[in-house]
């Protein structure tokens, strides 16, 4: 099971994932319950794979078939491989003709597009020409079984694994990216797996993304929120105008209304709707409808559909397999979620990297906790910024409370330390990692981008104690005077932690809601064109 298909999961069946102890729901978990369920079609067929051995075909028929579809030749070898493991035999046909799987699998290539993906089909009139030539013949077609093939595992490529690996690493993804061979596909296959189609290999969050995409493209089809919402001054409790009467509409086709019943007064009803919106988009809950609200709730239709487009996309590449405990940050989100065996113990708010100072999005290792610790200026810091002071004011290392030691400066352990009182090291080549700050008031703030690219944490102690709490020697008392102690402590955990850093501006969370934020580091629009100017295959 992936790493997000548990994070996911559990939420589904009434844990809280994302948030909870530190109440604010609107992280990335996902219950099931208040989402619509997928039509018959969207189901698909139900059915067997054949696993007739009587019908078969000559194997030079393969090399026919590639050399008049060439885009196919990248999957000969694991074609050939399949069918050679089952003598030739016909996979997509039975002695009564073609199997239910083989329309299935039709429908859903020609409704790729509810994928989240462009409608360029490899050989789509050839496709279609040939299932409509067999379509109520009777007779079993060398060609079609191939197409077929070929075409499952096109598909497969687009929808189940998303663009290479190469192109994500170009958008800064330095994730793990989950693993999906053509040969595991087909073996599937012959394994006869009577829900191959529908049991794809996804996390649920790709799903309740689709079907958001669905919502959006309808509501982008009506027309009904092409019209901006005035956004010159605030709304609050009590005001009455028409504006006031435009937002609840606007409220009420996005979900965050239960119904509108067209007043022009903002009444108690109308506040807990922007309550809602404002939670979903990681708005301060004061319900009131300031004019940066209500220029997220202009923010063209268009848009969003990119923006659940790539976040559809991301979710294509996520990692498998993980055994352990392990911490997540969501880096538009500003929150960090630990989670131990599969549930979530708790959530905290970040402080993230700058647009200049962007955080890197890839995973490592948890394995020391530095109790005072000094901070090593790095070399563009001092460079850019400290050695400029210093050269302006003669006391300022003294007034920082800093100290050249072997040919660099640091700053002493200390209340005032830029680490604060703790950090936790998870060693990497990017020199990223987990801290306190004096700088506590910026975490009141919505939007957290304001670090040189390390991640500020709000709640230090809280999560010492946590990693520490297998380790009878270290007490919250003893955390907290190692913290405060001025003396420069490393500890070793036990046991490695595993820290995930991703980046997700569109999910859905457990009660069913999409959430957006803001594409901080601009990444979207570039994956966006990236999706929409591959080529077939």
């Amino acid at each position: 099971m992936s790493i997000f298909t548990r994070l996911f999961l559990f939420a589904a069946i009434g844990l809280a994932i994302f948030p909870a102890c530190n109440s604010n729901s609107n992280s990335m978990p996902v219950a099931t319950d208040s989402i619509p369920e997928p039509s018959p079609a969207e189901m698909g067929i139900p059915g067997s794979f054949s696993a007739q051995t009587k019908l078969t075909f000559d194997s030079l028929l393969i090399q026919s078939f590639l050399d008049s579809f060439p885009l196919f030749d990248k999957f000969g070898t694991d074609i050939r491989g399949f069918y050679r493991g089952r003598n030739y035999a016909y996979a997509w046909f039975d002695e009564k003709g073609m199997i239910e799987h083989a329309n299935n699998l039709f429908n859903r290539i020609q409704l790729i597009s509810e994928e989240g993906l462009p409608d360029s089909i490899p050989y789509k009139s050839a496709f279609v020409n040939l299932m409509e030539l067999e379509s109520g013949s009777g007779k079993i077609m060398p060609p079609v079984e191939l197409m077929l093939t070929a075409q499952y595992l096109a598909y497969a490529k687009k929808v189940w694994v998303g663009i290479s690996e190469k192109e994500s690493l170009s958008t800064e993804w330095l994730l793990p990216r989950k693993k999906i061979s053509s040969k595991a596909l087909l073996d599937s296959l012959v394994a006869g797996d009577n829900n191959l189609l529908d049991n794809s290999p996804m996390f649920i969050q790709y799903d309740l993304l689709k079907t958001y995409l669905k919502k959006y493209h309808q509501l982008q089809a009506s027309g009904r929120l092409a019209t901006n919402l005035p956004g010159k001054k605030s709304y609050r409790l009590k005001d009455s105008s028409s504006a006031v009467a435009a937002i609840r509409e606007r409220l009420f086709l996005l979900g965050d209304l239960a119904e509108n019943n067209a007043s022009s007064l903002y009444d108690s009803m109308l506040e807990e709707g922007v309550k809602n919106v404002e939670k979903r988009l990681g708005f301060k809950q004061d319900g009131i409808a300031d004019a940066d609200l209500l220029k997220e709730l202009n923010y063209p239709v268009e848009k969003r559909i990119e923006e659940i487009l790539v976040n559809m996309e991301r979710s294509r590449w996520v990692p498998n397999e993980l055994q352990s405990d392990f911490l997540l940050v969501n880096i538009p989100e500003f929150k960090l979620h630990v989670y131990e065996a599969d549930s979530l113990a708790f959530s905290m708010n970040v402080v993230v990297g700058k647009e200049q100072h962007k955080t890197v999005v890839f995973n490592g290792d948890m394995k020391y906790i530095v109790f005072s610790p000094y901070w090593n200026i790095p070399p563009g810091i001092m460079k850019n910024e400290t050695l400029p002071a210093v050269r302006r004011n003669r006391n300022y290392l003294a007034r920082h409370n800093m100290e050249w030691h072997n040919g660099s400066i640091r700053q002493k352990p200390g209340p005032n330390n830029s680490l604060g009182l703790v950090k936790f090291l998870f060693p990497n080549s990017h020199n990223i990692y987990l801290h306190d700050t004096p700088a506590k008031s910026l975490f009141n703030e919505s939007t957290r981008a304001f670090s040189h690219g390390c991640i500020r944490v709000a709640e230090p102690t809280r999560l010492a104690d946590y990693l520490l709490r297998n380790d009878t020697s270290w007490t919250q008392e003893k955390i907290v005077a190692a913290m405060n102690k001025g003396v420069e402590k490393y500890v070793t955990l036990k046991k490695p932690v595993p820290v995930f850093i991703a980046y997700f501006t569109a999910w859905v969370d457990k009660s069913g809601k999409l959430n957006f934020r803001k594409d901080i580091y601009d990444r979207n629009g570039r994956l966006a064109k990236m999706i929409f100017e591959k080529p077939a295959i």
